[in-house]
């Protein structure tokens, strides 16, 4: 079969395109360097083929797999050559392949489960998909350190002594590497910001949080043979005490997974059934600091870099923890970093390294806390300061007092909203003139889960539906989520944020003299054209980024 000709003659690609696979990859099969550049899609490819062969396509986003059928295959088989079982039909078993020339993982598989395969053809991703959700993630490898196990047929009844070698030689299998390895490259795959190994009384519990949300990520029962070895591996790896199983320990690993930088943050601590591990995975590649890329309306924008063009004062980013309060802020910086301005950065952790901008780390332990570190850059002569977080009245009083010599000054609160952190650095012990005088402007802030853009679709709202401060109730079309190959059938792909920002004038100042509450701080915000978290995630829902049910998972309602 010429599958180029039969590409041309049924107009997927043009005699010029056919070229241009052959000219960027002559030795392999032209339909698989053309669905790689991205000139056909493999569905479509795969159903051409089908009807050609006599063959059926099956679209397996949705397809429940027969579970006795799959144990009656060895895992290694279906991992090796991407073939999964999927049903008893008639006296053979439907197999689903992605390529139909591969004869010999046919008949491997036909003679491992001693039956007659018909295999049927599906998206390569879609299978690998499947056989993640039905056999987990690191299945083969685990499948493997399983019959090693069971070879020795000797189970230690003991724990081994603390400190003793044999604790890092079972981690340093290569099996053990592998399996880690492969759950930080699904980790990356899936866009997953953090990993949770969690142990309970009836095994292992794995939790990848993609777009803020966690979802259980599936894997062998066999793994909880390896919860120990797994978790001294990721010890090793983060250059911890692998003795140590009684206090917390934090570590940062720095690799390379497929060819991209990640930095991985550790921290591990003890629990009821063994150590949890939580992973934050912090792709350098992925991230891009751009003040108009975190998903700014143009008036805030306009607003908050005015904010930023100040020659001195405060400005305060605010949120809960995984807000994006840190890439706001590095995205400032790069706004108005030049070669005529020094920026000086104090942070507890440094996320991400920024070329231009010196940072310093945190050492509570030996002293450098925020505030001393504030104390000690201010003679380094620094125009803008960035302070990761005020945590106390010492780092709140060093930065007012930096804002009062001539310094701009970046810094996070955990409030809820604006107007509540002029309260909150009164409560610290900052004298109210002081804060009136000197914090220039608050942003709140929040993150919103996007609606995968491919799959999204509009609907005609019910106004019984809506929360009673909507401000079209008589919206005709919003968007809902669905799920496609793009966004793993989750209809969600990355988030944006909604935003809330306070501009300090001389009726805020005086309130903030007079210690009024946030509310009235609030009230008159909003009678001066502050839009509230809640009003920002409703613009970002009718725009069609997101969806209601977003919307109220993360604001609270202007009532």
């Amino acid at each position: 079969m010429n599958i180029g000709s039969l590409l041309v003659d049924h107009g997927l690609v043009t005699d010029q395109q056919l070229q241009l696979a052959h000219d960027h990859d002559a030795k392999r099969r032209v339909d698989r360097v053309l669905i790689e550049m991205g000139i056909i899609r493999e569905d479509e490819t795969l159903q051409l083929l089908a009807d050609q062969l006599g063959m059926e396509f099956m679209d397996l986003k949705e397809y429940s797999v027969d579970r006795d059928l799959l144990n009656s295959f060895p895992t290694t088989a279906i991992f090796r050559h991407e073939a999964m079982p999927l049903a008893r039909e008639n006296g053979h078993v439907q197999v689903a392949v992605s390529d139909p020339f591969n004869l010999e993982s046919i008949d491997e598989l036909s003679a491992l489960g001693r039956c007659r395969i018909e295999p049927v053809l599906a998206c390569r991703d879609e299978i690998l998909e499947l056989i993640k959700r039905n056999l987990g993630v690191g299945g083969d490898t685990i499948n493997q350190m399983v019959a090693q196990r069971n070879e020795s047929e000797v189970d230690l009844l003991d724990e081994i002594p603390e400190g003793m070698g044999e604790l890092a030689e079972s981690a340093q299998a290569p099996s053990v590497i592998r399996l880690v390895n492969e759950l930080l490259i699904e980790a990356l795959e899936q866009r997953a910001s953090d990993v949770h190994l969690e142990p309970h009384e009836g095994g292992l519990t794995i939790r990848f949080r993609v777009d803020g949300m966690l979802r259980i990520e599936p894997v062998p029962p066999e793994i909880n043979h390896f919860a120990s070895a797994i978790v001294t591996r990721l010890k090793i790896m983060s250059r911890l005490n692998i003795a140590e199983k009684r206090l917390p320990q934090d570590g940062r690993i720095n690799v390379r997974i497929q060819g991209r930088e990640v930095d991985v943050r550790v921290s591990i601590i003890p629990m009821l059934h063994g150590e949890g591990v939580v992973l934050r995975l912090l792709d350098k590649e992925r991230m891009v600091f751009n003040l108009r890329g975190v998903g700014m309306p143009e008036n805030v924008y306009e607003q908050f870099h005015e904010l930023i063009s100040l020659p001195h004062g405060i400005i305060l980013v605010t949120g809960p923890t995984g807000s994006g309060k840190t890439t706001t802020l590095y995205s400032a910086l790069n706004e108005i970093k030049s070669p005529s301005t020094k920026i000086i950065t104090v942070e507890d952790p440094v996320e991400y390294q920024l070329p231009g901008i010196s940072q310093i780390q945190v050492h509570g332990k030996i002293g450098l806390t925020f505030a001393a570190g504030l104390r000690s850059i201010l003679r380094h002569d620094p125009d803008v300061v960035l302070i990761g977080e005020i945590r106390d009245g010492e780092t709140a009083t060093s930065a007012i007092q930096a804002s009062l010599t001539g310094h701009l000054v970046f810094s996070t609160l955990h409030t809820n909203d604006a107007p509540s952190s002029f309260t909150r650095l009164v409560d610290m012990g900052v004298e109210p003139y002081l804060v009136a005088s000197t914090v220039e402007g608050i942003l709140a802030q929040r993150l919103v889960r996007k609606l995968c853009s491919r799959c999204k679709r509009p609907f005609k709202p019910d106004p019984g539906m809506l929360p009673e401060d909507f401000p079209q109730p008589d919206i005709e079309t919003l968007y809902e989520p669905v799920g496609c190959r793009d966004c793993r059938d989750i209809g969600f792909t990355g988030r944006s944020g909604v935003y809330e920002l306070l501009k300090n004038d001389s009726k805020i100042k005086q309130l903030c003299i007079d210690q009024a509450s946030s509310g009235v701080v609030r009230e008159y915000g909003l009678k001066h054209g502050m839009l509230t978290l809640r009003q920002s995630g409703y613009q970002r829902m009718i725009d069609g980024v997101t969806t209601l049910e977003e919307v109220v998972r993360i604001t609270r309602g202007d009532h």
